[in-house]
């Protein structure tokens, strides 16, 4: 099932002995099911914080976080990792991937902590594989991969469990301009297939063009208006 993402007046301070910072203040946007959402925003401004709070890794100091008819603030841990696991996956920046494992075996880690049986783990990870064109690579490590294969694998390992909510922090942050294209038309097209809601932050502005819509962060504000649907 798709989901319908609402996000309501979020706001989250950290404290430290340097004093506070405004990480978010007063967020509020909406994004649906097949929708690309670029988050742009420079280093700091609040991005990696906000799909933190979306995705469940964070608690916001206070504001809402809706899935449908679910508020994903009130949830206990037992409620976050549930949602994790079968509904919210991640891309980072940074790959993620074990160095020792094939790209098939990458892909199947997540489906391990969810009990699928073998038949049924193996033909998902073939399909999301197949998702991102490497079928041929299934049997290759990490390292001997490009950085663009390197992230469809990290893309294919968030895929094989059906998110229903696709959040990617930076994910071309490590790539050249070239592949970094690809990458994001990649998501584009996997989120439109899907019926994801996917959310993408990212401060390239060559890649904002392939996003359905784009609202910017600065200092934790949002500072471009949020059409509404």
């Amino acid at each position: 099932m798709s989901r319908h993402l609402e996000v309501h007046d979020v706001h989250r301070t950290f404290r430290s002995g340097a004093g506070e910072v405004h990480a978010l203040q007063g967020v509020s946007l909406s994004a649906q099911p097949g929708e690309l959402l670029a988050v742009r925003g420079r280093s700091g401004s609040g991005k990696t914080t906000l799909l933190n709070v979306i995705g469940g890794l964070d608690r916001p100091d206070s504001g809402r976080v809706v899935l449908d008819d679910e508020d994903v603030t009130a949830m206990d841990d037992a409620g976050l990792l549930a949602l994790r696991r079968g509904h919210v996956s991640y891309v980072f920046q940074s790959f993620g991937l074990v160095p020792i494992l094939t790209a098939r075996e990458n892909v199947g880690v997540p489906l391990r902590l969810v009990s699928l049986e073998a038949g049924e783990r193996e033909a998902r990870v073939a399909e999301a594989l197949e998702h991102v064109g490497l079928s041929a690579h299934v049997n290759q490590r990490p390292g001997e991969l490009s950085g663009g294969q390197q992230q469809r694998v990290a893309l294919a390992r968030a895929l094989a469990s059906r998110p229903t909510l696709l959040l990617a922090d930076e994910p071309t942050g490590q790539l050249d301009s070239e592949t970094g294209r690809d990458i994001m038309m990649l998501i584009a097209r996997l989120a439109k297939e899907e019926s994801m809601t996917t959310i993408v932050s990212t401060h390239d502005p060559a890649l904002l063009s392939i996003a359905d819509r784009v609202v910017e962060l600065a200092d934790g504000r949002l500072v471009t208006p949020t059409p509404t649907h």
